[in-house]
């Protein structure tokens, strides 16, 4: 059965363009790009989006319905069982942190949404980086084999980095190769392959976001080895250029929505950095993840990365599956790594990223 367009949750104003341009049933829209319909319905883009969103929303997405069976009858598709083996089937991505992968329960899960919090410097950045070339480990060596795509909205995305990381991880798997598997595995596993299996998308404003977003699942069908997609970061776009807040929660729970429709039916791990902001009660203030409490329900897990001293802590503080737990991380010249634990001073061991950064910290806070 069509539904008319006038019957969904929109404003007056655009159900009379929409009428006016033919748009009589949401079927007429769900094949429409939002610059297509902007053109042809004389909306503003950030409108076409928002009418487009609602359609997925209420029309039950496309790929949740797809995902679901698309029987429409309401039948059920899966069992609790059903969904435990294929929990048990999909790999983490590694962090190459071995704490911070026993605290998630193997590493960063895949067909989940997970947020990273953290200040500027803490290394948010570096762990995505660090995700975008493990989700390439090969299978015979533990890992997923597949691709990233990487959307940065900040413009930090820092090539010599990722290559910097990807030798590491090329190495790394290079030492432990034993079969011939594993040996023909790493002919593949190249630095040059790993860049060239990280899409990278840069977005300027929240609308392009919003866009991207919109069109990744076409994106992903035509890709479907791709495990891992990052949003670096998810706050900045959205702390600016809103008048009505209402407006901006209405949008970031659309994203929401069609983030956990995108890691669950394509079974990717999908990553947002968000930034902190300062809540003050009374006479006290404190940081706390950005975006507000209506946000903060989105993630499947949250992991907060904090500083105590001139030490690094990840916190899962968010996770219906795992405890909450804190371990301590470095970052180094290889990239996202555990703390080393060796007994000599400070002064003694080697300098690394760490080192340097807490330094510079020190230096910044006396």
């Amino acid at each position: 059965m069509q539904r008319p367009v006038s019957s969904l949750s929109l404003s007056p104003s655009v159900k009379v363009k929409l009428l006016s341009a033919g748009f009589e049933f949401t079927t007429d829209l769900l094949h429409l790009k939002p610059l297509q319909l902007s053109r042809e319905a004389g909306l503003s883009q950030q409108e076409a989006l928002e009418v487009l969103q609602t359609v997925r929303r209420e029309e039950g997405g496309g790929d949740e319905a797809t995902a679901s069976g698309g029987g429409g009858g309401g039948a059920v598709s899966l069992t609790a069982l059903d969904l435990l083996q294929k929990e048990e089937e999909l790999r983490s991505i590694v962090t190459f942190s071995s704490q911070l992968d026993a605290a998630l329960g193997g590493g960063f899960p895949v067909g989940k949404t997970t947020e990273i919090c953290g200040a500027p410097g803490v290394g948010k950045t570096q762990l995505c980086l660090q995700l975008a070339v493990d989700v390439q480990v090969p299978q015979c060596f533990g890992g997923i084999g597949g691709q990233a795509v990487f959307i940065d909205t900040e413009g930090s995305f820092m090539i010599q980095r990722a290559v910097d990381i990807a030798t590491a991880a090329v190495r790394h798997c290079s030492l432990l190769a034993e079969d011939t598997e594993q040996r023909d595995a790493m002919a593949t596993f190249s630095i040059e392959t790993i860049l060239s299996n990280i899409f990278l998308v840069r977005c300027h404003d929240y609308v392009e976001l919003l866009a991207e977003i919109y069109l990744l699942p076409d994106f992903l069908s035509q890709h479907p080895r791709v495990r891992f997609v990052v949003i670096d970061s998810v706050a900045f776009p959205f702390r600016q250029h809103f008048d009505e807040m209402s407006q901006r929660t209405r949008l970031l729970n659309g994203l929401a929505q069609q983030l956990i429709t995108i890691a669950t039916s394509h079974d990717i791990s999908v990553v947002m950095t968000n930034q902190m902001t300062t809540r003050v009660q009374g006479s006290q203030s404190q940081l706390v993840p950005a975006l507000g409490e209506s946000w903060g329900h989105a993630p499947t897990i949250r992991l907060l990365l904090h500083w105590e001293g001139a030490r690094r802590l990840a916190t899962i503080f968010k996770s219906p599956g795992h405890t909450e737990a804190t371990v301590e991380y470095q970052i180094t010249a290889e990239g996202f790594r555990d703390v080393e634990q060796s007994e000599l001073p400070q002064s003694k061991r080697p300098r690394t990223y760490a080192d340097q950064s807490a330094a510079s910290h020190r230096d910044g806070s006396s």
